[in-house]
């Protein structure tokens, strides 16, 4: 489960944005996760909490915004989601996709005080 690892990157970045913007706390942080980036948002949720565990960031809350995996079919070009057609195009039964999003895992925003 490398998710845990994801969240220790995020509080490092999150401790360079609070030098940077001179903030005090961060009430809310909130992440945009791909249905096809590799990161399972469930395994964020309870992973949560013992990344922030005895943290500056313990009671700093987390949203997150799935981005749907919509692929480009390369053979009939039909545009679908890739997570809901098990990454296989609905029309051709092709496996020769090009992705157009979902693929990306980032901080969206951030609620400071």
């Amino acid at each position: 489960m490398h998710e845990l690892g994801i969240l220790s990157s995020m509080l490092k970045t999150l401790d360079q944005i609070m030098i940077d913007e001179n903030l005090s706390s961060i009430e809310k942080v909130v992440l945009r996760v791909g249905e096809i980036s590799g990161v399972v948002p469930a395994y964020i949720e309870e992973c949560y909490p013992a990344a922030v565990y005895k943290t500056k960031y313990e009671n700093m809350q987390l949203e997150m915004e799935v981005v749907p995996g919509i692929v480009r079919c390369n053979d009939c070009k039909k545009e679908f989601n890739a997570y809901l057609h098990d990454l296989k195009c609905p029309n051709c039964g092709s496996q020769d996709l090009f992705p157009l999003s979902g693929r990306e895992f980032m901080i969206k925003e951030i609620i400071a005080c």
